[in-house]
């Protein structure tokens, strides 16, 4: 799959989260490599812009000499490299990557192309940073989580390939990847971002999803082997409150009990109405349904989200 930073949908990050292969379009690669020399004009021309020749925090002021900017962005990678608990699982690790990709793909950042086939490489080869699960609170960026995947990647740390968990250094070499060594700006550009939150969010999103569909199919079950009345969901009834998730959750349960032998053997039943936890449904599920939707909606924005600092705008430098 090829991926558009600027069109990014829940469809695709479906399909990304479930292990589809993928990697960025050409347009995004452009806009890398003109963000990329933006920097490197930045550098060279002495100019004071914070996160690329100055300190960070309270050091913001301090001016960085040419020759340790490298040694600056490295140190601020492993500084933050201090996250703990169990690891978090390889798709959600694997999800983190590739919405890096995303942020990294809009062209703001600055980083260098390379920067992105390291990356890139990870998901190719299935080799998977072993990553803290613990040691983000999601502002400012998820600093430690990232901090260990970049980390991994300069030989720091652990990798998972393919199940295998390896020595940083000896996953890179057998996947025929060099130590990357970070240049002006892009250790920074590398932890800012929120592709762990939104990793973990996506990841419950999904399964939420899954446990939805799998809780309508089990309520008009239900409402069959109670010999329930499908009039609770006629579509008149939700369409005259007007919310969305009830409007859907009615149709979708409707739907599910057409054609059922045991709807049709009561259809003359005295019972004046069914318990609560059975006709209302759509007004419960709906509202579950309205939320999900919205997370949604917000995740899928963060998703493609430029969450760097500094930004580039590179025709502007």
């Amino acid at each position: 799959m090829k991926l558009n930073p600027e069109q990014i949908d829940l469809s695709a990050l479906r399909q990304l989260w479930q292990g589809a292969a993928a990697s960025l379009d050409d347009a995004s690669m452009e806009r890398i490599v003109a963000s990329a020399q933006a920097v490197d004009r930045i550098v060279a021309g002495g100019e004071t812009v914070y996160g690329v020749n100055t300190g960070f925090g309270l050091l913001a002021n301090t001016r960085i000499p040419k020759d340790r900017l490298a040694e600056l962005q490295t140190n601020l990678i492993l500084s933050h490299s201090a996250g703990l608990g169990d690891p978090l699982p390889r798709h959600v690790t694997r999800l983190m990557i590739v919405l890096k990709l995303l942020g990294l793909g809009r062209g703001y950042s600055g980083v260098r192309p390379l920067v992105i086939d390291a990356l890139q490489r990870l998901l190719d080869r299935d080799a998977m940073p072993v990553i803290p699960s613990q040691g983000s609170v999601g502002a400012s960026g998820d600093l430690a989580p990232l901090a260990h995947l970049i980390s991994a990647l300069m030989g720091y740390g652990r990798i998972d390939v393919a199940g295998e968990i390896l020595p940083a250094r000896d996953a890179l070499q057998g996947i025929c990847l060099d130590e990357l060594r970070l240049g002006p700006k892009e250790g920074l550009a590398l932890i800012n971002g929120t592709q762990a939150s939104t990793a973990l969010a996506l990841d419950a999103l999904f399964q939420g999803e899954r446990v939805f569909a799998a809780a309508i199919a089990a309520g008009a079950m239900s409402v069959d082997a109670l010999k329930g009345s499908a009039k609770p969901f006629d579509a008149r009834i939700s369409q005259l409150r007007g919310q969305p998730g009830q409007i859907r959750v009615a149709a979708a349960i409707h739907d599910l009990l057409q054609g059922s032998e045991i709807l049709v053997s009561h259809v003359k039943c005295e019972r004046v109405q069914d318990p609560y936890s059975f006709r209302c449904q759509p007004q419960v599920m709906g509202a579950a349904l309205d939320l999900l939707q919205n997370a949604a909606r917000t995740l899928t924005i963060e998703a493609g989200a430029v969450t760097d600092s500094p930004i580039v705008f590179a025709d502007e430098d």
